[in-house]
């Protein structure tokens, strides 16, 4: 009978060496391997009352990975998106397995063929520059955690940041001299900069005071006990930022807003400005051209809609188009 293979010294060699040292994922994405395996094991124990710490490489065959998926779906209630990551962080396991003991290569195979499941691209909610503007309005700019707040927010809409990048932002990636950017840590651990507008930079200026002369591994956003600020805190600050500007600008209670929504807004707003899709690639950090081009349509959405916007309802005159300068311009840039 062959030996089968203990699936524990796998898990722990694949998260410790594989996931953090040699391909240097990010912490979230860490976290996410972790937790699904772990939801994996905790499925076996409880439907097939196996010990966790027993199990065998062997044992979790595709159909027991099938069974795991629809656990999710239909008692978890999870997303079909959230389904795909659970079991992306499988086949990323099994082919690190695979690597490592090659009798178990038509085993691991069997797993990584189970196909992802294609999911809607969910809506893509963005702010019109009335909203950002009513959200800017809301920190109190004469109190030092308003100042904080105020320079945050801007960040997040000149830079496009994701809620990590600018939790993780250091003085030393801050540049405030004629040509002021900033450089953004993003997945993968790869970099990029992005320019800052000459208001950002001032006020950052202002928030970063003598300390942009201080640790160049200093936090640049920082909680009310000096250390950097979490992603958490950052979901919070928007949150109570919506919660104070909804009551002048209703339209921010019609949508679910985060830190992401600012991510999206540079992006439309970028875009609206003539600024074309391989430079917004860039400046967001996306590895598909794919990811940006969802920009793309939303604004040929947007432009559709201010057409229609232009028909004359019941009416036989014919618009003279050429003496609406304006309205031609737009038409050309359709």
């Amino acid at each position: 009978m062959t030996d089968r293979h203990p699936l524990g010294p796998f898990v722990r060699r694949f998260l410790l060496e594989e996931v953090v040292a040699d391909r240097n994922l990010t912490l979230n994405t860490q976290r996410s391997y972790r937790d699904s395996i772990r939801l994996l094991l905790r499925f076996m124990a409880e439907r097939h009352s196996t010990d966790p710490t027993r199990v065998a490489t062997e044992q979790l065959t595709a159909t027991v990975v099938r069974a795991f998926l629809a656990h999710l779906e239909e008692e978890r209630g999870n997303s079909v998106t959230t389904r795909n990551q659970r079991l992306a962080a499988i086949h990323s396991l099994f082919r690190f397995i695979a690597r490592q003991v090659p009798e178990l290569v038509d085993h691991a195979t069997q797993v990584r063929a189970i196909p992802l499941r294609k999911a809607a691209p969910p809506p893509m909610p963005y702010l019109d520059k009335a909203e950002i503007d009513a959200l800017l309005a809301v920190p109190d700019r004469g109190h030092a955690q308003g100042r904080r707040d105020y320079a945050l927010l801007l960040f997040l809409y000149n830079t496009g940041a994701r809620a990590s990048e600018a939790a993780q932002l250091t003085v030393g990636a801050v540049t405030l001299d004629a040509a002021p950017s900033v450089r953004l840590l993003g997945k993968g651990r790869k970099t990029r900069t992005c320019p800052l507008w000459p208001h950002t930079a001032e006020v950052l200026r202002e928030l970063l005071s003598s300390r942009s002369e201080g640790p160049r591994d200093a936090p640049v956003f920082r909680n009310v006990r000096g250390e950097s600020i979490t992603r958490f805190g950052i979901h919070t600050l928007v949150a109570r930022t919506v919660a104070k500007a909804a009551g002048a600008t209703p339209t921010l209670r019609e949508k679910r807003i985060s830190p992401h929504t600012f991510r999206h807004t540079t992006a439309v707003h970028l875009l609206r400005s003539g600024v074309d899709i391989n430079t917004i690639r860039a400046w967001l950090g996306h590895v598909s051209l794919q990811t940006t081009n969802r920009y793309a349509e939303v604004d040929l959405e947007m432009k559709a809609k201010a057409l229609e916007t232009c028909a004359i309802a019941g009416s036989d005159h014919t618009p003279v188009w050429r003496k609406d300068s304006d309205l031609m311009a737009f038409l050309t840039s359709l």
